[in-house]
């Protein structure tokens, strides 16, 4: 995978982030290289539907979207490699990208390795993981067809996971630790709507039972009065949160205690010609929308940077 050039840009990630990147990049005419691990999209592949990106008044498939995004920045000469980080020299003036077999060597760095589900901890969660234990509905609804599942969480992601579920299973349990959901309040409508869709407040999960079979029920424990009891289900759905896929990421680049990374308005990072875009910095809001803008703002400065340090 390595080779003697020494590129103006990579892109590490191929969500929307960095697919927009890549696609300012080489529109600009740099010698941009998008590095991807598995497929495009990110955790754009993670939705069915798109309903709040601008110039889609109907909505727009996920996997749609995900095939636009990444044709546009291909017409324009992008280069893609499959490839994995495991690590970065930053050091120098010349960065080096660490791959599993071999270094790329690159002017400037951007970021755009995304986010991954936050495990919720409890016991029996990691065993029965693809047993019934789930962090994406769209990947593995149509397993629980006419099945009673639990959806845990109480956010955008978790409300909208919950309504897809409801086109297989007979019954969606959704299960929050708060006194109501934290989801904006047009998605809160559908699933108070929906009579599939039931609400367990003011619950947490202690244990995800089962055994070779799969999923057997959750054992919950109410916070208001520490009562626990059993809620029979065959499916456990999972969105608490996300995590940053920082791993590779050298501690010359400062992020916070959660380990999102720390950029300036110009998505600059503490190392010059470094940069960050997407739900891997430290931001407000995690939308498609707003990764675009990252993406595209992070490769304009890119090529800034390369031009003031030619």
């Amino acid at each position: 995978m390595a080779d003697n050039k020494i590129h103006d840009t990579i892109i590490i990630g191929g969500g929307p982030a960095g697919l927009t990147a890549g696609l300012y990049a080489a529109r600009a005419r740099m010698d941009a290289v998008l590095l991807e691990r598995m497929g495009f999209g990110g955790q754009l592949l993670t939705y069915e539907r798109v309903e709040n990106y601008p110039g889609f008044p109907e909505g727009i498939g996920a996997y749609g979207l995900a095939e636009l995004i990444s044709a546009q920045a291909l017409r324009f000469g992008l280069e893609v490699r499959n490839a994995e980080v495991v690590g970065l020299d930053v050091g120098g003036t010349i960065k080096k990208v660490i791959l599993t077999n071999g270094t790329i060597e690159t002017k400037t760095i951007i970021i755009a390795s995304g986010a991954s589900p936050t495990r919720l901890g409890a016991k029996g969660e990691i065993e029965l993981t693809g047993r019934g234990v789930s962090y994406c509905a769209v990947c593995d609804a149509p397993f629980f067809r006419d099945q009673e599942v639990a959806v845990i969480g109480g956010g955008d992601t978790a409300i909208e996971e919950a309504l897809y579920l409801t086109k297989f299973a007979s019954r969606v349990h959704v299960v929050h630790r708060r006194e109501k959901l934290r989801a904006t309040p047009v998605i809160q409508e559908k699933a108070f709507q929906n009579e599939k869709i039931s609400f367990i407040f003011s619950n947490v999960v202690d244990e995800i039972k089962g055994g070779p079979e799969g999923v057997a029920g959750l054992a919950l424990r109410d916070i208001t009065n520490s009562n626990l009891w059993d809620l029979p289900v065959t499916g456990a759905f999972v969105f608490v949160g996300i995590k940053p896929n920082s791993e590779f990421i050298p501690p010359e680049i400062e992020r916070n205690p959660s380990g999102f990374i720390y950029t300036d308005q110009e998505m600059a990072t503490a190392v010059p010609g470094v940069f960050a875009a997407g739900d891997i910095r430290v931001k407000e809001l995690r939308q498609i929308v707003t990764a675009v803008g990252d993406g595209a703002t992070a490769a304009f400065n890119a090529g800034r940077h390369v031009e003031n340090n030619l």
